[in-house]
This record gives C-alpha cells, structure tokens and sequence, in this order.
C-alpha cells in the first residue's frame, strides 16, 4: 500500500469506530440504566450527548484543521476518543458515564471534521468518489460490528466492554496516522465563538425538551424548552450572516448548485433515516419480545450489503456524477421505511432482513456519491470547511433524528411504560402493544416525509463533469 491508501486507511478506521459506538451503545442501554440504578430519563443522554457534542463542534474542529494542521487535530482526535472510551468503560455512575461519552465525542468530532478533508487532499476530484465509498465501508462495518457486538457483548461480557474495544484499534490508529497522515495546506481563518455557543444552547434545549417528553409527556416545561431552542436556532442563523468567519458558512451554500443541494440531501437523509434502526430494535424487542442479540441480527444483513457494494457505487458515481446513484439510494431508503410501516404484531421477521437489505443498499448508493459531490464541488481551500460543515449538519440531522424518533414513539403509551420498553424489563402486549406500534409507526411516518423533500433535493441538484473538475483542481494547483 502507497501512502495515500495508509492514509485512506487510518481514515475509515476513524469512520468505524464513530459508527460502532453510534449503534453499540443503543442495544446496552437496558443493562447499562439497570446496572448503574438509573432511568430512561438519565440514560437517553448517554446516546444525546455524544451526538450533540459533535453536531456543535466539528465545524470548529474542522476550522482548527485548517489553521494548525489537519493531522495533528485528525490524530490528537484518535488519542482523545480512545481515552474517552477507557473512562466510559470505567465510569462508576451514570453521570460520569455521560460526561465522559461528552469526552468520546470531542475526539470523533475531530476525527469527523478533518476526515472528510484529508482524503480532498490526497485523491483528485475523479478519484474521491471510490475512496469515499471505502470510507463508507468503514461506517457501515463498522455499524453493523455495533449492532452484532452490542448485543453480544452486553450478554455475555458486560456492557464496559463495549467501550474498551475501541482500545486496541486507537492504538493502531494512532501509531498509522502519526506516519502517514501528513498536511497538504493551510489556510487563516478565525473561530466563532458565539456562533458556537448559540447553537450548542439551541441543541440543548431542543434535546432536553424531547428527552423530558420521552420521561414526563408532553408538558409546558418541555414545549417552552423546545419552542425557546427554536427561536435561539433563529437567532444562531441570523447572527451568523454577519460573521465574517461563521461556524456555517451560509455564503457556501452560494458555491454551486450541485454542492448546495447535496449538503442539503444530507441533513435530510441523516434527519430521516439514521434513527431507523433504533425505532425497528424498539419494535424487535418491545413488541416481538426479541433479546438485544436476536433483534441485532435481523439488522445484519442490511449493513454487510451496503459494506460491499460501497467501493462499486463510489466509482460509478465518479463516472456519471452524484445524481443518479444518490436519488435511487433515497428511494430505496424511502422503500425499506414503507415496508417497515406495514409491520404488525405479527408479521414474519423475515420482513425484517428484506427491508432493511433494501435500506442498506439505499444506504451504499448514497452516502459515497453525495460525500464525493460535496467535496468534489467545494471550493478550493475550502475543504477542511466543507468538510466540516458537512459532518455538521449531518450529526445535527442525526440528533433530530433521535430526538423525533423518542419523543413520537414515547408519547403513545404511559410513561412507566416507556420507561420499560426502552430499557427493554418488559414486552408490550394487546393493546398496549398496537398503542406502542401506532407511536413507533408515526415516527417512521415523519422520517419518510423528510426523506421525500432530500430525494426531490438530490434529484434536481443537477449534472456533474468529474473531467472537468478535474481539470480545474488541477489548474488552480499550478
């Protein structure tokens, strides 16, 4: 291997170990609440606080990247995770647990910010597309190691488990990048410092209210949390039109269509569809009464398709452009959603495979066509930016996505009941269990709303000429 595919490589590691810990944690989350005493009310932040965590800061990461040196942030990211990971393992209660996955989350959202930049600076814009479908693999093995080992480990070794094998991959990760990632340019920027802090306010409060929702129901307490989140989230937006150096770039989304569109059907995709899984593990286990262990292998099959079509679709989208490939993985994704909302207490579990195969191939279609339009299509010097604003909105989409798919689904049944499902002490029956459907179903509901709007999004982004983005990366280079 050349040094650029030893870089490419400790990238995808990055990716793999964010995606295990995004679905490893959701299936140790009832013995996780049942071994530190504690609730859904408490635990849910244990998910929320890792993802707010990066959706706030890795754009200013990313910033941070491009000033002092993307390796050494993208590296120093490595060390920070996996030292967050050995605290969450050794975390005495819950609030430690989730101070330190606050830790965890401050390393991969510099390994998220820098990421996506490191490989624009390594491959040309003809050859991203098939790197990021390698990066893709990454996120998808490594979801779908999440999803078998979350509930193979919590069972047979203990949920502190699921934290320290991130140790040796660091380790690895670490001594590889510190070789072979190196810089390939910087550019003067500043940070924005109250961008930064209105929109970490706005996040709070919004996922504060759903998660008092999913605990207490509906209430003024949380609708007022929510609706204040909302207009501080106006605010962030109006504010950041006169920063000069603003944590989301609006004037970026002026670049070119192509690149506007698809940071859009991104936020979309990630808002819609990231939290599908839980809901599905939720019906599995609450409804069905699955172990964490059978209900995670139902779900195999999607993200082992999607791990080995990823590198095909990223080369074919660098041959005909982004558009074609992203829109179908959409509809494909849209499909698996309408199959999943004709579930009933009693339908096959076969139902479940083809779906979320159906999905996991949506899934290996979109994600490396869309990253490489992004990339491809950013400004010159601007990739460590783009980078960054991409990871960005998608981990604010994927907080949306959790904080909608909890707060619908919980509100359809009593709160002890809630309270039990989601930590998996009991299974729902009759007519509590249809009530339980009927909420995990509105949810999806919404999730395919917002899948509609990025498909119209990715198909109206227009053409793409890899050739001669090509030819233009490669003038400006002289």
């Amino acid at each position: 291997m050349n040094s650029n595919n030893l870089s490419l490589l400790v990238v995808v590691l990055g990716t793999l170990m964010s995606a295990v810990d995004a679905t490893i944690v959701i299936l140790a989350i009832p013995s996780i609440a049942q071994d530190l005493h504690t609730n859904l009310y408490v635990i849910i932040w244990v998910i929320i606080i890792y993802l707010l965590v990066i959706a706030v800061f890795t754009t200013q990461l990313g910033r941070l990247g491009d000033i002092y040196g993307r390796s050494r942030f993208y590296n120093l990211g490595f060390v920070i995770f996996t030292i967050g990971s050995i605290l969450c393992g050794a975390a005495p209660d819950a609030i430690s647990l989730i101070i330190f996955r606050g830790v965890q989350g401050l390393g991969a959202s510099m390994m998220q910010a820098n990421s996506g930049a490191i490989i624009a600076d390594i491959f040309p814009p003809n050859q991203r597309g098939k790197a990021y479908g390698y990066n893709s693999i990454g996120w998808n093995a490594g979801a779908t190691l999440g999803i078998v080992l979350g509930g193979f480990i919590t069972t047979f070794l203990g949920w502190r488990y699921i934290f320290y094998i991130n140790v040796p991959i660091g380790i690895v990760a670490i001594i590889l990048g510190l070789k072979y990632i190196k810089d390939r340019e910087r550019r003067n920027t500043k940070l924005d410092i109250i961008g930064m802090l209105s929109l970490l306010t706005s996040l709070s409060l919004i996922s504060y209210g759903a998660a008092d929702i999913a605990g207490e129901g509906v209430s003024l307490l949380n609708v007022y949390l929510i609706s204040a989140g909302l207009i501080i989230l106006l605010g962030f937006i109006l504010v950041e039109k006169r920063q000069q150096f603003p944590i989301i770039d609006l004037k970026a989304f002026k670049a070119n269509k192509v690149f506007t569109y698809s940071l859009f059907a991104s936020f979309l995709q990630t808002m819609g569809y990231l939290s599908t899984a839980f809901i599905i593990i939720m019906y599995l286990q609450g409804i069905r009464g699955l172990s964490p262990f059978e209900a995670s292998l139902l779900l195999v099959p999607g993200y082992v398709l999607a791990s080995l079509v990823a590198p095909f679709t990223g080369r074919l989208s660098d041959k005909i452009g982004s558009r074609i490939p992203a829109t179908i993985g959409l509809a494909l994704m849209m499909l698996a959603i309408f199959i999943y909302l004709h579930l009933s207490i009693n339908t096959p579990l076969y139902v479940i495979i083809i779906a979320s195969t159906i999905g996991g191939l949506g899934s290996s279609l979109f994600f490396p066509a869309n990253n490489s339009a992004i990339m491809a299509n950013a400004p010159r010097g601007f990739y460590g930016g783009a980078s960054g604003l991409a990871r960005t909105l998608s981990n604010i989409g994927t907080l949306l996505s959790y904080v909608i798919a909890i707060s619908i689904s919980s509100v359809t049944v009593p709160r002890y009941v809630a309270f039990e499902v989601f930590l998996g002490t009991t299974n729902l029956i009759g007519g509590v269990a249809s009530s339980f459907l009927t909420g995990l179903k509105s949810a999806l509901y919404v999730s395919l709303g917002i899948l509609s709007i990025a498909l119209v999004l990715s198909a109206l982004r227009g053409k793409e000429d890899r050739k001669q983005l090509l030819q233009v990366d490669q003038s400006n280079s002289q």
